[in-house]
């Protein structure tokens, strides 16, 4: 196990696996024996029609969004069967950590968002025979496998929710990421991702954790010092037991070949760079949802692809918790998120 909820495994149970066979990638190498871990809840119903799709963030796995499904939740699993997709490098899925020669450690191929949408779509339409999806949600990298689907299969998506994130990763998003890929490979012990263990890696995955403590929250949430509430004791032990704890389990080529995906989403490659014309084949029901001080995917960004997608609506959750509203890391939080799950869900669409 390679990723932050390694212990919630056990709680939840460990996923299901679904085989691709030898899969072509979309820069031309085909990945042999390639597998897609997933998760399910609640039960598909006869007609098929009751379909949530939840693809999850950079440095999480399907049982990271789980936490959004329950009986007093919008997503019921008693009424919906929700599908917890995984993604290439997760660490369960085919990943650098898991695959072997010629294409283990660092020599994992690059892989895509829509490499990782196409193997979904495979899941859904050869192993469960479903064609239309009543909601695809997600976060952060999540929200960009939220767009991937929504304008690579359009008539398949009836209602699409992208929390924090966008369908082009914008440059200053670009310069992020390959900054704390690059803080992971400047451990000495990164070898070009041919480590004898990730724990070896510790000198990277702290500094790598450094960059993350910058962008990840924001300067209120420093200056309010709001970790206080969230039972830490000072600034340092916020940084040392929130931070590192968060990447300390994590494999790092798994990090850098998922923030490769991440720094290179980009929907304007189904129509030959033109964004516009991309989110306007999106034929579902739409909410775009930033977080107010999220510094990844400040709402501005995220308003302007808004404003090109039909049928599509823009909305924003208020927190101190930045880009990691996510988490529900207060009631706040959590309720609205869940209001703007309910709200869409709520939505008639043909």
């Amino acid at each position: 196990m390679t990723e932050a909820n390694y212990y919630s495994e056990k709680i939840h149970g460990p996923h299901q696996y679904f085989e691709l066979g030898d899969f072509e990638l979309e820069y031309g190498i085909t990945l042999p024996n390639a597998k897609l871990a997933f998760k399910t809840q609640g039960t598909l119903n006869p007609a098929k029609d009751n379909v949530i799709l939840f693809p999850h963030m950079w440095s999480g796995t399907s049982s990271s969004m789980e936490i959004f499904v329950g009986e007093d939740r919008p997503i019921n699993p008693n009424k919906y069967f929700v599908i917890f997709p995984g993604q290439f490098a997760n660490g369960f899925s085919s990943s650098p950590s898991n695959t072997p020669a010629p294409f283990n450690g660092g020599a994992f191929p690059n892989v895509t968002i829509g490499d990782d949408v196409r193997a979904q779509h495979r899941l859904l339409s050869e192993h469960f025979g479903i064609k239309r999806l009543e909601l695809v949600l997600g976060w952060s990298m999540g929200a960009e496998q939220t767009y991937e689907w929504a304008v690579r299969y359009p008539d398949m998506v009836k209602r699409a929710l992208p929390f924090a994130g966008t369908a082009k990763t914008t440059p200053h998003d670009y310069i992020f990421v390959r900054s704390h890929e690059d803080a992971l490979k400047s451990d000495p012990a990164w070898n070009g991702g041919f480590y004898r263990d990730q724990s070896d890696v510790h000198v990277g995955l702290r500094r790598h954790a450094q960059v993350w403590s910058v962008m990840g929250l924001c300067q209120d949430f420093y200056n309010k010092e709001a970790w206080r509430e969230l039972g830490f004791t000072s600034l340092e032990d916020f940084l040392h037991r929130f931070w590192e704890a968060y990447f300390a389990p994590m494999d790092p080529n798994n990090l850098i070949w998922m923030g490769w995906k991440w720094r290179h989403g980009d929907v304007s490659r189904h129509t030959g760079g033109d964004l516009k014309a991309a989110l306007g084949r999106i034929k579902a029901k739409t909410y775009v949802v930033p977080f107010s001080r999220d510094m990844f995917f400040p709402p501005v960004d995220c308003e302007a692809e808004q404003k090109l997608i039909p049928n599509s609506e823009f909305r924003v959750v208020d927190s101190l918790q930045a880009h990691f509203a996510m988490f529900c890391l207060t009631q706040s939080d959590r309720d609205q998120i869940d209001a703007c799950i309910r709200d869409l869900l709520a939505e008639k669409v043909d």
